[in-house]
């Protein structure tokens, strides 16, 4: 009797805290407790024990009503609200390509939000891999108050996301009944703008686009929210992208109908239309569409970093801000491709589905096709969006950014190598299996003689390949083509994510929750400093003002702006740049 009850109380815990973390509606809670009731009444009234199968099987009863009420609750699909608030304030009724629009007033009434804007036709049926195009007029204002679904993309259960922010992010809110399961599907290009309140002219434009190694992402995220810049005088906008195989198939026949003859950077051409909706439609949200600035972090980075060198870019951003990513490197080492590798994949994608055609592929169901993504997420140089690589129009003194702000945070790799880091036992391995040549130059520099010692080498060369050295590259042909540089290295530790990869976003935008005690004061001050770099740069062009550490340009590659504990100048590590010198030689990289 004492074990049964035991049992019991174990699996009503375990049942409540998954409802709880799935997010399931409050009903989940109401029915969990009648069932767990009604098992207990019936357990002490003695049915169960009368009755041989209903004793064996009551368990299985118990197990099988939570699965039920686990799903008859599931949580609903919801939009994003715009403002957290119900029935918040309305703007005056703004007018934009497709139509008029009307927004929200934040809570605290000193920003504007318009979110869910149509920016582009959604990309389905015959326009699903086409050149984005202009969306259909609408007759009514447009209600801007709801972020657009997130594009298609692969998705888990609420539960695994909750998990994930517990994990990861060491930052969940505990029975907040705020709904976790957000829309996704590939008709939504749609995009987001924050502002000062009231009548605005001739402000600075801030145009963001999210990570997700070009996945998945959306735009609503609150470490990159763009209020806190809104309330500094600028305009914020974000949007989102076709992503995986939605955003970056690449086909021949694709290529052959294309009047541009383009194919596999349908979500770097999203990007430039979104660009073209704020160069046509900003100054009527009290935006300069001449003083753009163009940022993003992770794979959103590598696609501004793209973006430099596009012809289709040409004069829509001044300057740009790239996080934690470029692709800048002679051999980009992520989210980017030759073509003939993009074609090839494209063709094992359609043996995949058993298919001939695009049409055939057009045909198939979004939510099938989605699970593609890991291996169509990569641009590459179409002769339309891209007509060489970064590095090949940098060499050649071709480029659209007037100033660049990037840099990366010391543990970029810590999320990547959760679990698949290096041991003793298979470092050599991995070194040998990736540099070949110059392997064991590579081992002489990282001589690792313990576990720990390879698990940390392991990362700092991961952490150097995909991430540092882009940057290094980056930094070097914007010196050689006289481009206002200055780099950044984020080694700020706190309770949250600290100093792994996206770790710096709350800190440039102004985003630490003024009640989590994840961070403290520390904290909170170099997210002022941070901020403050950003608006001024944001406006001007120049991160440094009154009351910051100095941020010297990177002329010699080395002047890098550390923030940490404190802000300081600082410069790259003896090591790391006898390893860059290696990849220098590994790719063929040349200085002018």
């Amino acid at each position: 009797m004492v074990i049964r009850r035991i049992v019991t109380a174990l699996l009503f815990i375990i049942f409540f805290f998954t409802l709880e973390l799935n997010q399931n509606t409050i009903w989940g809670w109401i029915l969990l407790g009648v069932l767990t009731v009604a098992f207990v009444v019936l357990w002490e009234t003695g049915v169960f024990r009368q009755h041989l199968i209903l004793k064996i099987d009551s368990w299985i009863l118990y197990i099988g009503g939570f699965i039920a009420i686990l799903f008859l609750t599931w949580p609903p699909v919801q939009r994003v609200p715009a403002v957290a608030v119900e029935n918040p304030m309305r703007t005056e009724v703004v007018s934009v390509t497709g139509g008029k629009v009307r927004g929200v007033v934040n809570e605290t009434r000193d920003a504007e939000i318009y979110a869910g804007i149509p920016y582009a036709a959604p990309p389905v049926e015959d326009l699903r891999w086409k050149e984005p195009v202009d969306p259909e007029p609408w007759e009514d204002v447009l209600e801007a108050d709801h972020y657009g679904p997130m594009f298609m993309q692969p998705r888990n259960i609420p539960l695994y996301y909750s998990l994930y922010q517990i994990i990861g992010y060491h930052d969940y809110k505990w029975f907040n009944l705020k709904d976790n399961y957000r829309p996704a599907n590939e008709e939504s290009l749609t995009i987001n703008v924050m502002k000062p309140r009231g009548e605005q002219k001739d402000l600075p434009v801030y145009v963001y686009i999210h990570g997700g190694s070009l996945q998945t992402g959306q735009p609503w995220f609150e470490d990159y929210r763009g209020e806190n810049l809104a309330k500094e005088g600028i305009v914020y906008v974000n949007f989102s992208y076709r992503l995986g195989v939605f955003g970056y198939l690449a086909l021949e026949e694709l290529q052959a109908e294309s009047p541009n003859g383009t194919t596999g950077n349908y979500g770097l051409l999203d990007q430039i239309k979104a660009l073209e909706w704020v160069r046509d439609n900003i100054a009527a949200f009290g935006g300069d569409p001449n003083n753009v600035t163009l940022a993003g972090e992770s794979a959103g980075a590598a696609a501004v970093s793209a973006l430099c060198t596009s012809p289709l870019a040409e004069g829509l951003f001044n300057r740009v801000f790239l996080e934690s990513s470029t692709v800048a490197s002679k051999e980009p080492p992520h989210s980017f491709r030759p073509l003939s590798e993009a074609l090839e994949a494209g063709e094992k994608l359609k043996e995949h589905y058993k298919v001939s055609s695009v049409e055939e592929l057009r045909a198939l169901p979004a939510d099938k096709l989605v699970a593609s993504a890991a291996t169509e997420h990569h641009m590459t140089v179409d002769g339309y969006a891209l007509t060489e690589t970064p590095y090949e129009s940098y060499q050649k003194g071709v480029h659209n950014e007037e100033a660049i702000l990037h840099g990366y945070n010391a543990k970029e790799s810590a999320a990547f190598l959760i679990f698949s880091n290096a041991t003793m036992k298979n470092f050599e391995e991995r070194v040998r299996a990736y540099f070949e040549d110059y392997a064991d130059e590579i081992l002489a520099l990282y001589p690792a003689k313990t576990d720990e010692a390879a698990q940390e080498m392991w990362a700092e060369i991961y952490g150097a390949v995909f991430f540092d050295y882009p940057h290094y590259c980056l930094n070097r042909l914007a010196v050689q083509n006289e481009i206002p540089v200055r780099e950044y290295y984020f080694a700020k530790e706190n309770g949250r994510i600290g100093s792994f990869h996206s770790g710096e976003e709350v800190y440039f935008y102004g985003n630490i929750p003024a009640d989590s005690k994840l961070y403290d004061a520390s904290d909170r001050a170099l997210m002022k400093k941070a901020f403050g770099y950003l608006v001024n740069y944001t406006k001007t062009g120049d991160p440094n003002g009154d009351g910051l550490t100095e941020w010297p340009e990177n002329q010699d590659s080395g002047s890098i702006l550390r923030l940490g504990e404190n802000v300081s100048v600082t410069s790259e590590s003896a090591r790391k740049l006898k390893f860059f010198d290696i990849l220098d030689r590994m790719q063929g990289f040349e200085e002018h």
